[in-house]
């Protein structure tokens, strides 16, 4: 038996983030980001869908298709540790893996019939980028998949943090009013690389047709301009 299967696949992402810089670095952790799964041409069968809308979450498979490479590392190093610490890469959920298979849990906010696109799955707290190729969705199952129990690895050796946020109100209302919370949350989380901490640096994020510029001291993150990008950004 071969151990070579090509696979296809059968949706992409359309969210806010055109870049990697700035995405959340697990799914979930901002619940206010939105974004449509939408089917390629050869799976847009509504029967495919059927009975989906009875379920709260779905698991997305997908590619971390701008982080493909010819060979693989046995070791990487997660941010979660500041980057300054090797693991297996079995071990971590870096995007340098040998298939670059990612996996995300996603809020189903609703199932949509367009009448070019066919279905369309309208999700919450993705992790993913914009036109990021999708292999297979599953239905969240919480008898099967929570495990409430689990021990976390060195995840839980690490404590969960989040930045203060300092937009004032005249950048922020340059937003649309829908992505501020959003926008705000990503910005919460800190897009910086684990292993930047300059406070003087100012950073560049692209989101949902935003320009957005920070820096960073300490806990506090503060927003230095918001503005449309151009149609060539």
């Amino acid at each position: 038996m071969s151990d070579q299967h090509t696979i296809q696949a059968v949706a992409r992402i359309r969210s806010d983030f055109p870049t990697k810089f700035g995405i959340p670095r697990q799914s979930g952790l901002v619940s206010e980001l939105r974004a449509r799964v939408v089917f390629e041409p050869a799976y847009r069968s509504p029967e495919a869908v059927r009975g989906l809308e009875d379920f709260s979450h779905i698991w997305l498979i997908w590619q971390f298709s701008q982080a493909l490479r010819e060979d693989w590392s046995p070791t990487v190093r997660p941010p979660r540790l500041g980057g300054n610490r090797r693991l297996g890469v079995f071990a971590s959920r870096s995007p340098f893996r040998p298939n670059a298979l990612g996996l995300s849990c996603v809020r189903l906010e609703g199932v949509d019939l367009d009448g070019t696109l066919g279905p369309v799955l309208h999700v919450s707290g993705a992790d993913l980028m914009d036109g990021t190729p999708i292999y297979d969705i599953k239905p969240y199952v919480p008898y099967a998949d929570a495990r409430p129990e689990a021990r976390g690895g060195f995840v839980d050796q690490v404590a969960r943090r989040r930045l203060e946020v300092d937009c004032p109100p005249d950048l922020l209302e340059r937003a649309p009013e829908e992505k501020r919370a959003a926008l705000l949350g990503v910005l919460a989380e800190d897009p910086r690389p684990a292993y930047q901490g300059d406070p003087d640096r100012v950073y560049g994020m692209a989101f949902a047709g935003l320009e957005v510029r920070f820096t960073v001291a300490g806990e506090r993150l503060t927003v230095l301009s918001l503005d449309r990008q151009s149609p060539s950004s």
